[in-house]
């Protein structure tokens, strides 16, 4: 999917959790740590199903990603590359560290816009 299909898509567009980090969602669909609160979920079983950006910097250039997770499944719908801009300035911002990040701050400005959210 290219982010031109996922802004189409409203259902998944809305079903995006923006506060959703890496760590967070694998405490909630693979481990019993903690969240945000405990009300936040009210179960986690394979039903469960979360759905949210996030940017891989293991491999060049780094890449933002659409990932849905349902229990122990995790899908891919769409790998990203960030504006040249945004991509210098995030590197930057991490210390040019290889890792998933959760999407924040201008990154998040520029994908909400671009998904006219």
């Amino acid at each position: 999917m290219n982010l031109h299909e996922i802004k189409d898509n409203y259902n998944l567009v809305n079903s995006v959790d923006w506060e959703m980090t890496p760590e967070e969602a694998i405490a909630l669909h693979l481990e019993w740590g903690p969240l945000r609160s405990q009300a936040y979920y009210n179960s986690r079983d394979s039903s469960n199903e979360t759905v949210y950006f996030v940017i891989n910097t293991w491999k060049k250039p780094p890449t933002l990603i659409l990932v849905r997770r349902r229990g122990f499944d995790s899908e891919d719908l769409g790998n990203f590359r960030l504006p040249k801009n945004l991509e210098t300035e995030f590197m930057k911002g991490i210390g040019q560290y290889k890792g998933v990040y959760a999407v924040e701050g201008k990154v998040r400005d520029w994908l909400k816009k671009e998904l006219e959210v």
